[in-house]
């Protein structure tokens, strides 16, 4: 191959720190050691697919949003809401991508900054399925935390719902208001509700 993939290498090395930058917000809720970077945007690509295939939008395009959607914290880290409220020059993701994807091969850089371009613009329907992903996700750890005894979580269960926009994502949200979060194991198992 003629383009050099020593930047890639890189990128592929700094993308791996997501498995270990944590979620900050949750430190608010009470939560010890709350969930990574990586495991929020793996999950929420995988809601990503659902929303925008019950939307009738590209559900693989709407999941390679959500994959790429907060690589960008490997360099800004997580930061919350309050956070924000004090960083006067909080990073542009674009400007960070653009950072990132410096001395790749230009057909992957640009795929890459266009991927973050549209996730930002918020305008594409599979951005739209893909921010609501990214919601609906906080969403369910929220509540997944507050059934491991964090009540406090339950300002972002509140919050991220109040935000969702598509019909798939609030009604998805609802149902899984309504669910135990070990539901599922008890249909798997073929338990009778009790």
């Amino acid at each position: 191959m003629a383009d050099d993939l020593s930047a890639v290498a890189h990128f592929l090395y700094e993308a791996g720190t997501l498995k270990q930058a944590r979620r900050t917000g949750w430190w608010m809720a009470g939560v010890r050691d709350p969930e990574s970077v990586a495991e929020h945007s793996w999950r929420a690509s995988l809601i990503a697919t659902i929303i925008a295939k019950l939307e009738g939008a590209d559900p693989a395009r709407a999941a390679f949003l959500a994959v790429w959607h907060d690589t960008q914290e490997t360099r800004t880290g997580d930061v919350n809401y309050l956070g924000k409220k004090y960083s006067a020059g909080t990073a542009d993701p674009r400007a960070v991508t653009a950072d990132q994807t410096e001395g790749m091969p230009e057909l992957l850089a640009s795929a890459v900054r266009d991927l973050v371009d549209e996730y930002e613009a918020k305008e594409s329907p599979e951005a739209v399925c893909a921010r609501d992903a990214d919601k609906l996700e906080c969403m369910l750890q929220g509540i997944e935390y507050r059934a491991q005894g964090y009540e406090h979580a339950q300002r972002w269960i509140d919050n991220s719902r109040a935000r969702l926009v598509t019909d798939t994502a609030i009604r998805l949200a609802d149902e899984l208001l309504s669910q135990n979060s070990l539901d599922w194991l008890r249909t798997a198992l073929g338990e009778k509700d009790g």
